[in-house]
């Protein structure tokens, strides 16, 4: 079903032969020609740990003519910035990475995009999880604004020698026996609290979209029409309860004092996606050892997962395109997923025995290469709409008002029923 490594080696040696026919073909640049002295700058914007850092050297020694500025911000933000760009007609990166969340609302402006089919991309759909290339596919299958980096695969990540204090079991197998369900978990939660004195989980947002992730439906259905009712209110009251019963340290996300808590023990449990674990051991680098994955509360889910697109802003489209052909490459999707733990869209991977054979030392050597393929593989994702991305900050504004006290629990839902709303129709 997968095929093996040689194939994919063959492939790619196919692949660079015929960039370097294109490039000698077509000269430096779709258009825009190349900057000062030859040189070709390439900016991309995208958020967290995609480990560009560790790739860029690598592409920049193997490619003397360019220059890669690496734009990392707010998850949030980034997605604002680049609707900005888009109806400004001009700012944007080169290469913009969109998360699934996002998608349908960019890729509903595909005009806005280059064609990645014009480029050939059609010959990686067989590569692909089926529901990754539709994801950022135009509805007449025509334009392909995108192609897919990593999938979000649902684990819990959590601190054994802070598990060890509480008294709780510290292996994986026997942590993840201990929460089959949410139930169980905030119960778990509620018993470390009392023991320790500390918080259980960073924050209600990172409880409510994992929840959210594990749900037939999130907040829009194919119609693009918003449910509440369903997999969002599942997930709200859930986070409710948990800020209720105060195991919740009430952090925001990629902030700094969400940053040291990983460090600091402000925390001892928290849903990771695959993407998570990059952005931890970045983080917290002194906490080594200290850390290890068990099993999510009610079975797998996805939580994120990304996607490169190439406005057509850009003025060094053939450049972007064959850089992001190479991100893409399975020599880089394992690398990257070895350094900072970001999952591969592309199946025949999960067969390779550089993934399959990989433990994570940071982790406690869990077998990352064996936990987050075989989540994805049975993944059925939800269709997010193409308003999903600002209707979920809306959600999760709500949810920080409670955390910080200045919305009463029992009044949430109404206020996260009118902000949704609001998302849905601005």
């Amino acid at each position: 079903m997968t095929p093996s490594w040689t194939r994919w080696a063959r492939a790619i040696a196919v692949g660079a032969v015929s960039l370097t026919m294109v490039a000698a073909c077509s000269g430096s640049s779709t258009r825009g020609g190349s900057d000062a002295g030859g040189q070709v700058t390439l900016r991309i914007n995208f958020w967290g740990d995609f480990g560009l850092d560790q790739l860029k050297s690598k592409y920049e020694a193997a490619n003397p003519n360019v220059r890669i500025v690496l734009n990392s911000g707010e998850y949030n933000a980034q997605h604002e910035d680049l609707q900005k760009k888009l109806v400004a007609g001009s700012g944007a990166a080169d290469i913009a990475a969109i998360d699934e969340g996002f998608m349908v609302q960019f890729r509903s402006q595909s005009d806005n995009f280059v064609n990645l089919l014009d480029k050939g991309a059609a010959s990686y759909e067989s590569k692909y999880l089926p529901w990754k290339w539709k994801q950022s596919l135009s509805a007449d299958g025509k334009t392909q604004i995108a192609l897919g980096t990593d999938v979000g695969g649902l684990a819990m990540c959590y601190r054994t020698d802070l598990f060890a204090a509480a008294g709780l079991p510290t292996e994986r197998d026997q942590v993840s026996a201990l929460w089959p369900t949410w139930d169980a978990f905030l119960e778990v939660g509620k018993d470390y609290t009392a023991k320790t004195g500390k918080k259980f989980i960073d924050s209600g947002t990172n409880l409510f979209n994992p929840i959210l992730g594990q749900q037939p439906a999130g907040f829009y259905n194919e119609q693009d029409q918003l449910q509440m009712e369903g997999g969002p209110k599942v997930a709200f009251d859930y986070t409710v309860k948990a800020l209720q019963a105060g195991i919740s340290a009430n952090l925001t996300s990629f902030q700094t004092d969400w940053n040291r808590g990983f460090t600091s023990g402000s925390f001892a449990a928290l849903a990771c996606p695959a993407w998570m674990l990059g952005h931890i051991k970045e983080t917290a680098p002194s906490t080594e050892g200290k850390w290890d994955i068990a099993a999510i509360p009610g079975g797998g889910g996805n939580w994120g997962g990304s996607f490169l697109t190439i406005p057509k802003q850009s003025k060094h489209v053939d450049e972007a395109y064959k850089l992001l052909e190479w991100l893409i490459q399975p020599e880089q999707q394992i690398e990257v997923f070895k350094q900072v733990g970001n999952l591969p869209s592309q199946p025949a991977l999960y067969a390779d025995p550089a993934i399959t054979e990989f433990t994570n030392p940071f982790f406690s050597d869990a077998p990352v290469g064996q936990i987050f393929p075989k989540m994805a593989q049975g993944l059925t994702p939800q269709y997010l709409g193409r308003k999903n991305g600002p209707t979920r900050v809306a959600v999760e504004n709500v949810i920080g008002r409670v955390q910080n006290n200045t919305l009463k629990a029992e009044a949430a839902w109404a206020e996260a029923v009118k902000a949704a709303e609001k998302a849905a129709t601005s």
